[in-house]
């Protein structure tokens, strides 16, 4: 696994299981509302990136149980996953004090143009 920058979906991905396990749907709920409706992942993506963070270890299937008599997994964060998201969340946060320092904003409310 390559320990490249965590694209924005993968990051939300993992955010929505950073308190709890979750299912597919339940995800993409969240990876929604804790992107205030930007990113609405549709079912192949999120399927596939959920695939990949698995194969990468980033996340592990927590549960499998049968819901009106179909299969669904419920998805958690894995340790490794826990700590790549933690290192994404320092830069993030590191570069966005910068930014507000850069800016001159101390506190101050910023209004979008």
């Amino acid at each position: 696994m390559s320990e490249r920058v965590l694209q924005e979906p993968t990051l939300l991905v993992l955010t929505a299981l950073a308190d709890e396990p979750r299912h597919g749907y339940a995800i993409a709920q969240e990876v929604k509302s804790l992107s205030g409706g930007r990113v609405a992942l549709r079912t192949g993506t999120l399927y596939g990136a959920l695939d990949r963070l698995l194969k990468d270890g980033l996340i592990e299937v927590f549960r499998e149980e049968v819901v009106d008599g179909r299969a669904r997994k419920v998805y958690a964060l894995a340790p490794l996953g826990r700590e790549r998201l933690a290192v994404a969340a320092e830069r993030m946060a590191a570069t966005a004090r910068e930014a507000t320092r850069r800016l001159g904003i101390s506190g101050a409310a910023v209004t979008r143009a």
